[in-house]
C-alpha cells in the first residue's frame, strides 16, 4: 500500500529523534489507523533500528524473537545471540545500551501492551533502566500500541513511566482531504461516498478497488462471510468493546438512542461506565451544541465516532444473517439503496472538518475562530423551518475576538448532488435567529455533493465534495 500523508506526525518523530535526550516516545491509536506504517516510514531514514512486534507470547519467546531482530539488524556485537539469546529484559536493554554507546540505536517495541501479558513488570524495569543509563547511552526507545486504554494508563501519575516520555503521539484516522490522497482514481463525489462508508482508516481505504463499481466493492468487502470489512466489524465488536454492557450501549446508539436517558432506557442499566470506556476507545463521541460548555451542558448526545463502525452497525448489520448464509448477491443491492440515507451524517462531519481546514489556510476570510460544531435547540417563535419547535444547524462557527464567543457564520451540508443555495440560505437565516439576534452579520455557507446554484453577486460561500475531498496534488 502506498504511504501518503502523516507529514505532521513524521515531523514530530524527527524532532524527537534529533533532540539530545534519552527519554522514550509513545505512539498510540486504534487498530488499523496506520501506526506501524508511520513508524516504518520514520525508521526507514535511520541506519540502526531494531523493530520488534509483540504477539503476547511468554517472556522467553518474545525475547528469543527480539534477539533474532537484533541479530538481523547487525547489532549483536561480540555476543552470539543464536546460542545466547536474551534471558530477561534487563539483559536485552543493557546489551542494546552498550551497542548504542557511541552511535544512536532506535529500539521499537510495537504492540507494547502485548508484552505486558508475559512481562507485567516491564514498565518498572524500563523506568529503572532510563534512570540508571541517563547520559551514558544513545539508545532511543519507541513504544507503540493499539490498546488505547492501556496506552493511556501507561502515562498515568501512579504508573512507573509517568513523566518519562518526551513525545506522546496519538495517531488519528485520516481527515477527508488526507483520505482523498488514497483515492486518486475516483471523482470527488465518489471519494465522499467511500469515506462515508469506511472512514479514515488507511487500510480500509486501501481495500476499496477504484476500478470497480460500488456494487462490486460492497459485494467483495461486506457481501460474503469472509468479506474484509465484515470481518473487521466482527473483530471490533469482539476485541475493542470491553464488555457485554459496552456492546449493548453501542448497539443502542447505532439504533438511534443518542441522549443519556434514551440509552439508559434502551439497555436497562446505568450506562455511564460503558459510555466512558467506549469514548476512551474512540468508538463513540460525546458532543454538545456549539457554544455549550461540555462540562455543564445538559444537551449532550452520543454518536458513533467512526464512519465504518456506523456503516457496519447500520446498513450492514441488518443484513448480516443473510450474508452469512451466502445470499450476499441478493442483499447487496438493498445495502446500496440505503447508502443515501446513511451518508448524510458523515458528509456533515466531513464538511465541518473542511471548514476547519479553510479557517486555518485563511480561505474563508474569518478570523479568531475557536469552535466549529453543530447546534441544536429550541426554535425562535415563528420559525417555519423548525420541526416541532426544534432547530438543527450543521455548522456554527464561533469566534472569540476578545473574551466572549460569538457566532460569525453558519453552514448547511446536503448529501444531494445539487441544491439551491438561495433557498438554503433563507432557511439558515431563519434557524440562525435561534442563536443570534443579528443574523444579517453572519456569513452563510452552503454545501452539496456536486453543485450549489446561486445567483450572480451572491455572498453565499459554496462548497462541494471537490473542496472537501480535493484531487491529490
Amino acid at each position: 500500500m502506498t504511504f501518503v500523508g502523516r507529514d505532521d506526525e513524521l515531523a514530530q518523530l524527527a524532532h524527537w529523534w534529533e533532540r539530545s535526550n534519552d527519554r522514550p516516545a509513545l505512539v498510540w491509536g486504534r487498530r488499523r489507523v496506520g501506526k506501524t506504517a508511520l513508524i516504518e516510514r520514520f525508521a526507514s531514514e535511520l541506519p540502526r533500528v531494531v523493530f520488534h512486534t509483540a504477539i503476547g507470547d511468554p517472556m522467553a519467546s518474545e525475547l528469543s524473537r527480539l534477539s533474532a531482530s537484533v541479530r538481523l539488524a547487525g547489532l549483536q556485537g561480540l555476543r552470539d545471540l543464536d546460542s545466547n539469546p536474551y534471558h530477561d529484559w534487563r539483559d536485552a536493554l543493557d546489551h542494546l545500551a552498550a551497542e548504542a554507546a557511541s552511535e544512536p540505536v532506535l529500539l521499537i517495541l510495537d504492540e507494547f501492551p502485548e508484552l505486558l501479558h508475559g512481562s507485567p513488570t516491564l514498565p518498572g524495569l524500563l523506568r529503572a533502566f532510563l534512570d540508571n543509563t541517563r547520559g551514558r547511552t544513545q539508545l532511543r526507545i519507541l513504544l507503540c500500541g493499539s490498546a488505547v486504554r492501556t496506552m493511556w494508563s501507561i502515562q498515568g501519575t501512579r504508573e512507573p513511566l509517568y513523566g518519562r516520555f518526551n513525545l506522546t503521539l496519538p495517531v488519528f484516522p485520516f481527515r477527508p482531504h488526507e483520505a482523498a490522497m488514497m483515492l486518486p482514481g475516483l471523482a470527488p463525489e465518489a471519494r465522499a461516498m467511500v469515506y462515508g462508508l469506511v472512514g479514515g482508516m488507511p487500510l480500509y481505504l486501501g481495500w476499496w478497488q477504484q476500478d470497480r463499481t460500488v456494487a462490486e466493492n460492497l459485494l467483495h468487502l461486506v457481501g460474503s462471510s469472509g468479506g474484509p470489512l465484515l470481518t473487521e466489524g466482527r473483530l471490533i465488536m469482539e476485541t475493542e468493546i470491553g464488555s457485554d454492557q459496552g456492546g449493548a450501549v453501542l448497539y443502542s446508539i447505532a439504533a438511534g438512542a443518542s441522549k443519556y436517558s434514551e440509552i439508559q432506557s434502551a439497555v436497562g442499566f446505568d450506562p455511564l461506565r460503558a459510555l466512558d470506556r467506549l469514548q476512551e476507545a474512540r468508538l463513540i463521541t460525546r458532543i454538545v451544541p456549539a457554544g455549550d460548555d461540555p462540562r455543564k451542558s445538559r444537551r449532550a448526545i452520543y454518536r458513533i465516532a467512526d464512519s465504518f463502525l456506523a456503516f457496519y452497525l447500520g446498513p450492514v448489520l441488518k443484513h448480516r444473517t443473510e450474508i452469512e448464509r451466502g445470499r450476499g448477491r441478493t442483499v447487496v443491492p438493498a445495502i446500496e439503496h440505503e447508502l443515501d440515507n446513511h451518508l448524510g451524517l458523515p458528509y456533515e462531519e466531513a464538511f465541518r472538518e473542511c471548514l476547519w481546514r479553510k479557517v486555518e489556510d485563511g480561505s474563508l476570510g474569518l478570523e479568531n475562530i475557536v469552535e466549529i460544531g453543530s447546534w441544536w435547540g429550541a426554535a425562535q417563535s415563528g420559525d417555519r423551518s423548525a420541526d416541532r419547535g426544534h432547530v438543527e444547524i450543521d455548522a456554527v462557527l464561533l469566534a472569540q475576538p476578545q473574551l466572549t464567543r460569538i457566532p460569525v457564520a453558519v453552514g448547511e451540508a446536503k448529501w444531494g448532488r445539487s441544491v439551491n443555495g438561495s433557498r438554503l440560505r433563507a432557511r439558515l437565516t431563519a434557524k440562525a435567529a435561534s442563536i443570534t439576534a443579528d443574523v444579517d452579520r453572519l456569513r452563510y455557507i452552503v454545501c452539496a455533493r456536486s453543485e450549489v446554484t446561486v445567483p450572480d453577486g451572491s455572498d453565499i460561500i459554496t462548497l462541494t465534495a471537490r473542496d472537501i475531498f480535493p484531487d491529490p496534488a
